[in-house]
């Protein structure tokens, strides 16, 4: 992502909606999967490492985390965490069968060559050991905010099934996320593709909100990660997968 826009993302990635909501959607399956205390889990993407943050305080032992962003790692590090590194989502450099859980939160789109990411993140598995991936969705919807972010694509239920599926890997679960705003955010980003693009330097979504209505969204998608439990929604902004390697 552009510098300007990481330091944003940085500043914000604790406190506002779109990042905690996401994160208690995460943490939410992760605890169901009911894993050990002493699971291995890698993050991929960790940035400043929020998440890993959380699944310490849970009592998670052993937790790995990597980013491209060295400013995010040092801000892990800074936290606190000490297992975090520096690297290439694409290219690990972790051994074969390492970890219980692979954690990817809007990371695959950032990488060109979805295939070899799939593979890496399947081959540092263990048997029996799970995918869980969020991406944004619906190729239409994309915008400004995709090019500031340097995304590649954008992905449809199928393509995200069919990438994971291609990489051997069994979907347990797969739905859109955010349903809420979706319908709010299509018409924004389409009324954005008529009218004249500003002036000045391009600039994504993410912007600081005054903390009411910052509260009142994270509340509000809160609800629904616990609807997400036992149903599942037609469309959304983002949509994730839980995939397991074969046994």
């Amino acid at each position: 992502m552009d510098l300007a826009y990481e330091v944003t993302y940085h500043q914000l990635e604790e406190q506002n909606w779109w990042f905690a909501s996401r994160r208690d959607m995460v943490f939410d399956i992760v605890k169901h999967l009911k894993l050990p205390s002493t699971a291995p889990i890698l993050e991929i993407g960790c940035s400043g490492g929020p998440l890993l943050l959380a699944l310490r305080a849970a009592g998670y032992k052993h937790l790995k985390g990597i980013d491209v962003s060295e400013k995010g790692i040092t801000l892990a590090q800074e936290r606190g965490l000490t297992d975090v590194a520096v690297m290439d989502g694409a290219h690990l450099d972790f051994p074969d069968a390492s970890f219980d859980l692979v954690i990817a939160s809007d990371v695959l789109e950032h990488i060109e060559d979805e295939a070899q990411a799939l593979r890496e993140w399947r081959r540092v598995l263990r048997p029996g050991g799970r995918l869980l991936v969020f991406v944004p969705a619906h190729q239409y919807l994309w915008s400004r905010h995709d090019e500031v972010n340097h995304h590649f694509r954008r992905y449809s239920a199928k393509s995200l099934r069919t990438a994971i599926t291609k990489a051997s890997l069994r979907v347990e679960r797969l739905a859109f996320w955010n349903f809420t705003l979706f319908f709010p955010t299509a018409m924004v980003r389409l009324m954005q593709r008529v009218l004249p693009k500003p002036e000045g330097p391009v600039t994504g979504d993410l912007v600081p909100l005054p903390p009411l209505a910052n509260t009142g969204l994270l509340r509000l998608i809160k609800a629904e990660n616990r609807l997400l439990r036992v149903l599942n929604f037609p469309v959304g902004v983002s949509v994730f997968a839980l995939a397991q390697k074969a046994e």
